[in-house]
């Protein structure tokens, strides 16, 4: 005898066209419907360009058959969705991609640390009611056993097959020097204007780039900017060392323009000073871009053995890992074929069949209590680990 069709749905504070945790959410919704589950995506709030993939959170209760319904929670930023979460009786997941921390904002963005706390707050409240949680990084996995998750796995995200309009990896490898096309060399950074994002050292290593190695370098910024303060910073430094000309902040754009920019820049230069995975570090190697980038937080694992990953970034450090990756043809061609594996290692295909079998690893580890009309766990549920580094609920507050 078959076992009735199980649902799996997701939920999402709001889901956003252009953001990765949004896209991530859509993919993973396929993935759940080819699998066999009932899969919708019920959110607190959409885009237009998106606003038919979800369904208000109120409609949840129809859609929850008791006894045949798991919730996943997509959890990004804080929400008063946890707390209708807590409440509800179906069996909960949490898919966790990452929450920066407010010592990142304290100075830029004040007004924001109410809110960026409460992600951190509902990280430790849904522990006690998950069941399971998947993060999208071993960085991220760590803010998880912190919080005491009793079972946890990691799944890379769903990245994009070819990136926004880009070519296939390896495609349309770079001179060995831009400047022998008769300009500068072209740097580019794509993500939104944060404090953590560090775009204000970026303008510093380009600064001490073009006074020592090229001096017609340009840097291109792609990215909102949310937080108007830190931008305007970002523009300060530049005027302040002189090169506000080579300075280009295009803000938010759509994938026709940020392909674009990937296939019109020289390299990629990432740094963050915290990243729970960087989707761009794999769009630029899609586009054929060579990249370097400070090697904190989830970058490392993200890049792997694809690019330079630098243990400091200091100004005369940035600078010169860039002119070496410019000017060295074979090392370029060896960061490409590394990165030709690298993206391999995230092919959404692989990555779909990953995080579908955790999902029913977690289905499996739920059985029906007899007499009880719901989900509950069953013998030996989930794979336990020790909490480490445990802290409050406001860890990493100012």
């Amino acid at each position: 005898m078959s076992r009735p069709r199980v649902a799996v749905h997701q939920v999402i504070p709001f889901l956003h066209a252009a953001d990765a945790s949004g896209a991530h959410t859509l993919a993973a919704r396929d993935a759940l419907r080819a699998a066999g589950y009932d899969a919708e995506v019920f959110a607190g709030g959409a885009d237009d360009e998106v606003a038919g993939e979800a369904r208000p959170v109120g409609e949840l209760g129809g859609l929850a058959p008791p006894g045949r319904t798991v919730l996943l929670y997509q959890l990004a930023v804080g929400s008063d969705i946890v707390d209708h979460l807590l409440q509800r009786p179906e069996p909960l997941l949490v898919n966790y991609h990452n929450l920066t921390p407010a010592s990142f904002f304290w100075r830029w963005a004040p007004s924001w640390l109410a809110a960026v706390q409460s992600g951190r707050r509902d990280l430790y409240r849904l522990a006690g009611r998950a069941r399971h949680a998947i993060a999208v990084s071993r960085f991220n996995e760590l803010d998880l056993l912190a919080a005491g998750y009793p079972s946890t796995a990691v799944v890379p995200p769903f990245v994009p097959a070819t990136g926004p309009g880009g070519p296939p990896a390896g495609a349309g490898r770079r001179p060995a020097r831009a400047a022998a096309g008769g300009r500068g060399a072209r740097w580019l950074f794509v993500g939104k204007l944060l404090p953590h994002k560090a775009a204000h050292d970026l303008v510093k290593a380009l600064a001490v780039h073009r006074r020592l190695f090229d001096p017609r370098a340009t840097l291109t910024l792609v990215g909102g900017e949310p937080v108007p303060e830190y931008a305007q910073a970002v523009r300060d430094v530049a005027a302040a060392l002189g090169i506000a000309d080579a300075v280009r902040m295009l803000g938010r754009v759509d994938d026709l323009a940020l392909a674009d920019a990937y296939r019109r820049a020289d390299v990629l230069v990432c740094l963050s000073d915290h990243e729970g995975f960087c989707f761009p570090l794999l769009e630029a190697m899609r586009h054929g871009l060579p990249v370097v980038a400070y090697g904190t937080a989830a970058i490392p694992e993200t890049v792997g053995d694809a690019g330079l990953v630098l243990a400091r970034k200091d100004p005369l450090t940035v600078a010169s890992a860039v002119d070496r990756v410019l000017g060295d043809g074979r090392l370029r061609g060896r960061l490409a074929a590394a990165a030709g594996c690298r993206l391999a290692a995230f092919d959404p295909a692989s990555v779909g069949e990953r995080f579908v079998a955790e999902i029913e690893g977690a289905v499996d580890r739920l059985r029906l209590l007899p007499g009880a009309g719901r989900l509950g766990p069953g013998p030996g549920a989930g794979r336990t680990r020790p909490a480490v580094a445990a802290g409050g609920p406001d860890a990493g507050a100012p």
